[in-house]
């Protein structure tokens, strides 16, 4: 819109005032609110009447009474035949961008209506919100009108059935009724602004859903897939055998391309089964291309395909800035997704806090074990793209540089980026987000993410994910729930997911199963199993692993498996604006080789035994079992009030039950201080005796946006990012 308004000041047809508040129209001398809405749509269709279509300005009347039997309307814009103002042929009906479809079929019912109370010159109704445009060539006297791709220029009536063409340019088309050739100046696709796109997004999912006969989640898995195909049409032309880069001077499919039928019902059933035809024959051959995109069929009618290629048809998804994009998709897909999946969000400045730190290159294996929608990856994949950008300086002039410059990107998202996602419908997401962003959707899958590797490559064509290949794993898990063996029998192949006895417990050794897990800590080894030796995990985890006593056990075993590299706590609001409360930091590890590890082990475990022999703790253990029982079977220090009962009888009385009771309590209490006192002395001979090394620690109290997602002043993660950065490079270095 903006480029519109640029052109039609520089032309002198509208003045815009410095504070932007007022339009005033040079011709007519009227000046307008232009804060309303509609106002800007209705400059930006007078603008394209005379600079786009050729009409003069002269012939052109804004703000038109017309009487409708006792009612007067204002018609936004009649174009008459010529400057006397006596014929009207064309009537156009602005309205606002955000224009539900239900209201912009009513504006076109408005307009036939204006068309029919005037005179019967009228030729043309053009509706239009920017956004959406509706023309049709009206007859009055036959009652008749037939929809149009687009408006004739100014002296012409014919109109191609198709309006946009790789390249746009000058060509020959084929009148439909005729048969003549004629030319005309076609049109190719435009780029448009992040706004305007979020708002095409947005505007074509409620057009999708608000009918009823969809439900939101529905309609956005359909859009998905509609996008999908806007985006394979602009790259490739499908119609053989093979997929081929579309051409200049070809035919965009992805459009309304009007066929001609007996009466208007006809000509709109036939356009709309046309349209249908050559969209599903884009998703099957996606489809094919790529099986683990889209694995159902589009399931909407051939109306409600229509309805979103109407929103997306004149856009450019592929040429449009990809920041721009991406920030669109993922504005639209957040304010979808925060109702009903708001768990699979972590929000940017985290998500780009972790990747920024981590030395990623184009050629390590990047992995997201839970990916929701993408987030990770993409940052992971913009990272590799700004390297390219520094590599190839000249990729935007040069030719031999342009090529290795998306080599050295595009190879990384194609081959080296990988991401797990348990909900189908979240993965298809992730997947378009990819789409959206130029590829690397092929190694996003929907499993759960917690499977074995064999069960993974079992269930996907992708056989990428392969345990101990990966550099890096970039993850935030979902919390709170918990994995249940009843459930899910994988969970005692875990060793996090089995419970060993502790190092003192020396009447319940041996390992058993635990009934059930939290699934972030399952993750945590989930990624050691995926890591290489030397790879990188960061993934956000909540407080309770790091502080609960009762997870102690889980602390060794990152201890045993992992050099813990950084803790950087989050502030209690991280998560508050996607509807998590729960405090969090983010752990960074990097895994150490097997015989580390094992080694690590059986240094520990040296130390624990040397503690144990040197304080006799068997043998103490044994010792105060033997004192216990001699003094209950003595009854030492019991005085009873009982002297007719027999023994029997006075172990069931409650006096002899709390002395009993304080006797437990009181060697409990020694054994309790005994292993403390080997507790603390294992801590201190550990941190004597095993490898130290520094670790990176800081507290993020504000990280760039509020409880309410609202953007704050200050983001110390930018800070800690480039502090982080040189500590982890000084590791490497190492």
């Amino acid at each position: 819109m903006d480029n519109w308004i640029k052109q039609g000041e520089n032309s002198n047809l509208i003045e815009v005032s410095v504070d932007g508040s007022t339009i005033t129209y040079v011709k007519q001398g009227k000046s307008r609110n232009f804060n309303n809405p509609e106002e800007k749509v209705q400059a930006e269709a007078f603008i394209r009447l005379v600079l786009e279509f050729g009409y003069p300005v002269e012939n052109i009347k804004q703000f038109v009474p017309v009487t409708m039997g006792a009612d007067k309307r204002e018609a936004d814009i009649i174009v008459f035949e010529d400057s006397s103002h006596t014929k009207p042929i064309i009537i156009i009906e602005a309205k606002k961008q955000e224009v539900t479809q239900a209201e912009f079929n009513q504006a076109i019912n408005q307009c036939f209506s204006y068309a029919n109370a005037l005179s019967g010159t009228v030729k043309y109704i053009w509706v239009y919100s920017t956004l959406l445009s509706e023309i049709y060539r009206f007859n009055k006297e036959k009652n008749t009108r037939e929809a149009l791709t687009d408006l004739p220029h100014f002296g012409s009536d014919s109109v191609a059935p198709y309006t946009f063409v790789k390249g746009g340019g000058k060509h020959e088309y084929t009148d439909p009724k005729t048969g003549k050739q004629i030319t005309q100046e076609f049109k190719d696709l435009k780029k448009v602004a992040e706004d305007e796109l979020t708002r095409r997004f947005k505007q074509a999912h409620d057009a999708l859903w608000a009918g009823g006969q969809l439900n939101p989640s529905e309609a956005f898995d359909e859009l998905d897939k509609l996008i999908f195909c806007k985006i394979w049409d602009e790259r490739y032309n499908l119609e053989g055998a093979t997929k081929k880069r579309r051409k200049k001077g070809e035919i965009y499919k992805f459009q309304v391309i009007t066929v001609q039928g007996k009466d208007e019902a006809e000509s709109i059933r036939k356009t709309n089964q046309a349209l249908a035809d050559r969209i599903k024959h884009i998703y099957e051959k996606g489809k094919d291309f790529d099986k683990e995109v889209f694995k159902d069929d589009i399931r909407l009618s051939n109306e409600r395909i229509r309805t979103i290629v109407n929103y997306l048809q004149e856009i450019n998804l592929n040429e449009t800035d990809l920041d721009s994009k991406g920030r669109a998709f993922e504005t639209f897909m957040g304010s979808f997704f925060r109702g009903e999946f708001g768990q699979y969000f972590t929000p940017r400045p985290i998500v780009k806090f972790i990747v920024d730190v981590l030395p990623i290159k184009n050629t390590s294996r990047v992995l997201d074990t839970s990916c929701g929608s993408g987030g990770f990856l993409l940052h992971a994949l913009d990272k590799v793209r700004h390297q390219a950008d520094l590599e190839y300086p000249e990729f935007e002039t040069d030719k031999d540089d342009y090529s290795s410059w998306h080599e050295y990107w595009h190879d990384f998202a194609e081959k080296n980026l990988y991401g797990i996602e348990i909900n189908e419908q979240i993965a298809r997401t992730a997947k378009m987000n990819m789409i959206i962003h130029d590829d690397g959707h092929t190694n996003v899958i929907s499993s759960d993410g917690l499977l074995n590797e064999q069960t993974i490559q079992k269930n996907t064509h992708n056989k990428g994910f392969k345990y101990g290949t990966f550099d890096f794993i970039i993850t935030n898990p979902p919390f709170g729930s918990a994995v249940k063996l009843t459930e899910q029998a994988y969970l005692k192949t875990y060793n996090l997911g089995n419970n060993e006895a502790g190092w003192l417990d020396i009447k319940n050794a041996g390992v058993k199963n635990r009934d059930s897990q939290s699934t972030e800590v399952l993750f945590i080894e989930q990624a050691y199993n995926f890591l290489n030796e030397g790879g990188y995990l960061a993934v956000v985890i909540p407080d309770g692993i790091l502080t609960n006593s009762s997870l102690q056990y889980v602390r060794d075993q990152i201890e045993d498996w992992y050099r813990i590299v950084a803790v950087i706590s989050m502030p209690q609001t991280a998560f508050s604006a996607t509807g998590a409360g729960v405090k969090s930091s983010v752990l960074f590890l990097k895994k150490y080789s097997e015989n580390h590890t094992e080694d690590l082990k059986q240094r520990k475990l040296n130390i624990q035994n040397n503690l144990k022999a040197k304080n006799v703790y068997e043998n103490q253990l044994k010792a105060w079992d033997k004192d216990k029982a001699l003094v209950i079977k003595k009854m030492e220090g019991f005085d009873s009030p009982y002297d007719d009962m027999t023994l029997t009888e006075l172990k069931k009385t409650e006096e002899y039950k709390a002395w009993k009771a304080e006797i437990d309590a009181e060697y409990r209490e020694k054994i309790n201080e005994l292993k403390e006192k080997l507790e603390d002395s294992y801590l201190q001979t550990k941190q004597n005796e095993l490898p130290d090394y520094p670790i990176f620690m800081a507290i993020a109290e504000d990280i760039g946006y509020d409880a309410t997602g609202k953007p704050t002043q200050l983001n110390e993660l930018e800070l800690i990012s480039t502090e982080l950065a040189k500590f982890i490079q000084e590791i490497e270095n190492a």
